[in-house]
C-alpha cells in the first residue's frame, strides 16, 4: 500500500536539508508529495543524495572565491562577476526575501525573462525557500503565461522588463496566489511592483531564522522545481523534478563527461526555462565548481560569436537549429573561398570524416588539426571545448557530419524534461554514428510492443532510473497514464536497441502519420532527407495522417531579420546558388512562387524523386508537395522555443492548403 504524503504529514521531518522522507511510492502527483529514491548499490548510482541548498552551500565552501558568475554589458563590455560565496549568500538574501512577502512552501516563484544573473539566483532562492522554481518563456504570450502561473500556484513573479511585465499587468488579478511581482531590470514603473535591488538589500538586511526553518524542512525526495512542457498537443504540464532529480542527474553528467573541478566555462543562451539549459547552465556548474557566463539577448540574432569568443566555453551544448545556423555562417564563407585555401579546405574536410568515422589517415588529419581545424575552432571561439552537446530535437546527420570533418564531435543526448534532460547519452569513447547512446547511471530501459486501437504500433522506449521525474504537477489523469506504478516512464518514442546497448530513435508515437492504409510513418527521416536532397529547403513537414497518401509542406531558406527573427522573403546565398543550379535566377521566395517558376518546381520535384526512390514502401512515398509562402519562425508561431516545428499549429493554420491537397486535383503535385 502506498503511502502519498501530506505536507502536515511531513512536518515531522526537520533534518533537512538533505534528508530522506521514506515513502514506497515511484510517483506522485501532488506539491508536497514525495517519492522513493531510485539507488544503486555501487558505482555513481550510489552517490549519497544531497539537495540543491546543500549541494550549492557545499560548492561554495570548496571554491569560495572562485569565478561563479560572470556578465557583461554588450555596449560598455564591462564585467560583473559573482564569486560561489557572494553567489551563495545573493541566493540566500533573496530567499529570506521572497519569505517575508508571503511565499509559502511548494507555491512557485515564475520567472519571466532572457537568461541573467538574476533569473538563476531567483530560480535558486525559490528553492532554498522550499517553493517550486517556474521558468516562462520569455517567448510566451499572455494566455500561455497566465495558464503556468495559475497551475504553479505562483506566489512571486520574477519578470525581466517592462515588455514582460505588460504581458501579465492586465490579468494579475485573475492570479489566485500571486503576491508580489519583482523587475530585474529597469526601474519599475508600475505602482506595486519591486525593483530586484530594493527586494535583494532587504532580504540581506534580514536575520537568518525563518530561511533556516525552511531549509531544515527540505528533503530531497520532495520536488523543487517544475519544467512545463511545450504543450504542443494540449496544455503544458508541469513536470515535478526533486532535489535529488536535478543534483543526481548533474552530478551523473559531469563525472561521465570528465569535467574538472573549478575550471570549467558554460555559456548561458538557450531558455533556462526548458531542462537542457537549467541542468547544463545552473545544476552542472554547482557541482563541478565552474563559471558561468551569461551571453547577450542578441545572440541568437547577431552575437552567437562575440560571446563565444569572451567565454571561451569548456563545454558547449546547442539545440540542432543551433548548429545549424554555425554552419549556414561557415558555409557562407566557404562559398567565397578559392584557390589553394578552398583545396586545402575541402582535403581536411575528407580527412577529418575519414579519421572519424573509418579510423584511417592519422598522419594527414593530424597535419590538418595543426593548420585547419584549430584555426577555425579558435576564430569561432569554440577551440577551448572539450565536449560538444545536442538535445531537444534530433540533430540531421548533414549537420553532424559537417562539424564531424571539422574535428568537433557532436554528442547526442536523448530524453525530455520527464526525464529531467537525459536518459541516455554519447560519449566520445562510448559513440555509435546514428544512434543516441547508451543509458546513463541508473537508467534502465524497456521496448514494450505497443498496438493501441490501431493507432501506433511498434516498440515504445519505457524508462526507470534516478532521473525520473515524481510526476505531473495536479495532474493524477496524465501521472497514471505516463508512469507505471513501479516508476516506468512511457516515452511516446518508439526506439531500438542494437546488440551493444545504443539505443536509436525510429520516431515519436505523436508525431506518427498513420495512412489510411494503416502504415505507421515516421516523418523525422523522411524531413532529413528531403533536406539533404534539396539544400533549397529549410523545413520538411510530411502530411497525411487517415488519409490516402503522404504529401509535404516545404518552407525555403530565407534571410532572417536579426532584430525581430523574422523571415525576410530573401532567399539565402545557398538557396540561390540551388536556383541558379536548376537555372533558375530566382533571389526571393515571392518570385518563385509568383510565377510559379518552372524551372524551380521540376529541380524540387527531381529531388522529391530521389526521396521517393529510396523509401522503405509505397505508402512512404510523397505523392504531391507544396511551397509554404514563408518560413517556420518563433515570431510566425510555427516553431516553440527549443526550435522544433509545432506540427498542430502549423496544420491549423494552413488547413486550406491540406484541404486543396486532398481534395482538389493537382498536376504533378505542383503548387
Amino acid at each position: 500500500m502506498f503511502k502519498m504524503m501530506t505536507d502536515s504529514f511531513a512536518e515531522e521531518y526537520r533534518n533537512g536539508p538533505n534528508q530522506v522522507i521514506p515513502v514506497n511510492n515511484y510517483r506522485t502527483w501532488d506539491a508536497d508529495g514525495a517519492v522513493k529514491l531510485r539507488m544503486d548499490s555501487a558505482g555513481v548510482g550510489a552517490v549519497a543524495p544531497i539537495s540543491v541548498p546543500g549541494l550549492l552551500a557545499r560548492t561554495a565552501r570548496e571554491f569560495p572565491k572562485n569565478d561563479a558568475v560572470r556578465v557583461r554589458n554588450p555596449k560598455t563590455l564591462e564585467e560583473r562577476v559573482w564569486t560561489w560565496s557572494q553567489y551563495h549568500e545573493d541566493v540566500r538574501s533573496m530567499a529570506k526575501a521572497f519569505i517575508s512577502l508571503g511565499l509559502q512552501r511548494f507555491e512557485s516563484v515564475c520567472i519571466l525573462g532572457f537568461n541573467s544573473p538574476e533569473w538563476v539566483i531567483a530560480d535558486l532562492a525559490c528553492i532554498f525557500a522550499g517553493a517550486l522554481a517556474t521558468g516562462i518563456y520569455p517567448t510566451n504570450g499572455k494566455e500561455a503565461c497566465k495558464y503556468i502561473l495559475e497551475v504553479s500556484k505562483c506566489s512571486i513573479l520574477v519578470v525581466e522588463d517592462q515588455k514582460q511585465l505588460e504581458k501579465i499587468w492586465d490579468i494579475r488579478g485573475e492570479i489566485p496566489n500571486l503576491k508580489k511581482i519583482i523587475q530585474y531590470n529597469g526601474t519599475p514603473s508600475h505602482p506595486g511592483v519591486l525593483s530586484w535591488k530594493d527586494v535583494m538589500a532587504d532580504g540581506a538586511s534580514m536575520p537568518d531564522h525563518d530561511l533556516e526553518d525552511r531549509l531544515r524542512r527540505i528533503a530531497v525526495n520532495q520536488a523543487c522545481t517544475l519544467i512545463f512542457t511545450s504543450g504542443t498537443t494540449g496544455n503544458p504540464k508541469g513536470v515535478m523534478l526533486s532535489h535529488d532529480n536535478m543534483t543526481f542527474v548533474a552530478h551523473a553528467a559531469v563525472t561521465e563527461f570528465g569535467w574538472e573541478k573549478g575550471k570549467e566555462r558554460i555559456m548561458s543562451y538557450l531558455p533556462l526555462s526548458h531542462v537542457a539549459a537549467n541542468m547544463m547552465d545552473i545544476m552542472a556548474p554547482i557541482v563541478s565548481g565552474g563559471t558561468l557566463y551569461f551571453a547577450d539577448k542578441d545572440v541568437l540574432k547577431s552575437t552567437l560569436k562575440d560571446n563565444l569568443l569572451w567565454c571561451k566555453p569548456t563545454q558547449f551544448v546547442g539545440v540542432p537549429r543551433v548548429y545549424e545556423k554555425i554552419m549556414e555562417a561557415m558555409l557562407a564563407v566557404g562559398r567565397t573561398t578559392k584557390g589553394m585555401k578552398k583545396a586545402i579546405s575541402t582535403a581536411a574536410k575528407e580527412a577529418g570524416l575519414k579519421y572519424h568515422l573509418e579510423g584511417e589517415g592519422e598522419a594527414m588529419y593530424g597535419l590538418f588539426q595543426k593548420i585547419v581545424y584549430s584555426k577555425i575552432k579558435k576564430a569561432l571561439g569554440l577551440d577551448q571545448v572539450k565536449n560538444f552537446y545536442s538535445g531537444a530535437a534530433p540533430l540531421s546527420m548533414t549537420v553532424f557530419k559537417y562539424f564531424l570533418s571539422l574535428d568537433m564531435k557532436v554528442l547526442e543526448l536523448y530524453g525530455m524534461s520527464e526525464t529531467t534532460g537525459p536518459h541516455t547519452w554519447q560519449t566520445r569513447t562510448r559513440f555509435q554514428v546514428g544512434t543516441v547512446g547508451t543509458e546513463m547511471a541508473t537508467a534502465k530501459t524497456r521496448l514494450e510492443y505497443k498496438s493501441d486501437d490501431s493507432e501506433c504500433t511498434g516498440t515504445e522506449i519505457w524508462m526507470w532510473g534516478r532521473n525520473i521525474m515524481m510526476g505531473y504537477l495536479n495532474r493524477e489523469d496524465a501521472t497514471r497514464k505516463d508512469m507505471t506504478e513501479d516508476g516506468w516512464l512511457k516515452s511516446g518514442d518508439l526506439g531500438v536497441k542494437d546488440k551493444d546497448g545504443f539505443l536509436s530513435i525510429v520516431g515519436r508515437e505523436k508525431d506518427l502519420i498513420i495512412t489510411a492504409g494503416g502504415e505507421n510513418i515516421a516523418p523525422q527521416p523522411v524531413h532529413e532527407r528531403v533536406k539533404i536532397e534539396l539544400p533549397i529547403v529549410a523545413n520538411a513537414l510530411l502530411l497525411g495522417d487517415k488519409m490516402k497518401f503522404v504529401s509535404c509542406f516545404l518552407t525555403l531558406n530565407e534571410e532572417i531579420n536579426k532584430n525581430t527573427m523574422e523571415p525576410t522573403g530573401e532567399l539565402t546565398e545557398a538557396a540561390k546558388d540551388w536556383c541558379r543550379s536548376v537555372g533558375s535566377s530566382a533571389t526571393t521566395v515571392e518570385e518563385i512562387l509568383s510565377k510559379p517558376d518552372g524551372r524551380v518546381m521540376a529541380g524540387i520535384q527531381a529531388g522529391i524523386d530521389r526521396v521517393n526512390k529510396n523509401a522503405t514502401s509505397n505508402a512512404q512515398r510523397i505523392q504531391k508537395w507544396t511551397i509554404l509562402p514563408v518560413d517556420f519562425s518563433l515570431p510566425g508561431g510555427e516553431l516553440g522555443p527549443t526550435m522544433k516545428v509545432k506540427r498542430k499549429y502549423v496544420t491549423e493554420k494552413y488547413a486550406r492548403a491540406i484541404n486543396r491537397i486532398y481534395n482538389i486535383n493537382m498536376v504533378n503535385g505542383r503548387h
